[in-house]
């Protein structure tokens, strides 16, 4: 569900956080209108925006993990977990974390990937959040879900910046009917053909 859709409908800050998006074309390769968050972090209170929607949603949650996919989830995960009093937990890409792990691959929308945790950062009878920077087809979040949930850790929701509509039913139904939160649409690349 978008955040509109939660009663935040009008509120200013979603625009402000759609506004500040910008859509880079073809990247990373041909046909992809890629939607560029990193403008979000170099304006505090548009980021400060972002974060604080998240924090309204769960702070009352009973939520007691808070992770973050790598990258783009890095930014917003930490500073969400610190405010509802939940641990951070890095789903970072394969080899890029020290110690034993789990693995899970999974497809994106332009090739394949696999996520990795720390086999001891999240404990039987946890109440996880997973947050992203965009949900396309569910892959990534998929990925993060069959994670979380191998040692018996409870993902309540998927949270993400940018929901692509026409691919949420897809990504719904990857996530096993997982609730979606998310804040803006993606915006259209101006001066396109």
């Amino acid at each position: 569900m978008f955040a509109e859709e939660n009663g935040l409908k009008g509120d200013p800050r979603l625009r402000a956080i759609f506004e500040t998006i910008r859509v880079v074309p073809h990247f990373p390769k041909p046909g992809i209108m890629f939607q560029d968050i990193t403008p979000l972090f170099t304006n505090p209170e548009v980021f400060k925006h972002a974060v604080d929607i998240f924090v309204e949603r769960y702070r009352d949650k009973g939520i007691s993990v808070v992770a973050g996919v790598e990258a783009r989830g890095f930014m917003f995960a930490p500073p969400i977990a610190l405010a509802i009093g939940a641990k951070f937990v890095p789903l970072r890409k394969r080899g890029k974390l020290p110690g034993e792990v789990f693995s899970e691959c999974y497809d994106l929308e332009y090739g394949k990937d696999c996520l990795e945790m720390h086999i001891d950062a999240v404990e039987k009878g946890d109440k996880a959040v997973v947050i992203d920077d965009l949900i396309a087809t569910g892959g990534t979040l998929t990925a993060a879900i069959k994670l979380i949930e191998r040692v018996g850790a409870e993902v309540i929701e998927c949270a993400c910046v940018i929901g692509v509509p026409a691919a949420m039913f897809q990504g719904q139904k990857r996530l096993n009917g997982r609730p979606i939160y998310m804040l803006v649409e993606p915006k259209d690349f101006e001066g396109s053909c």
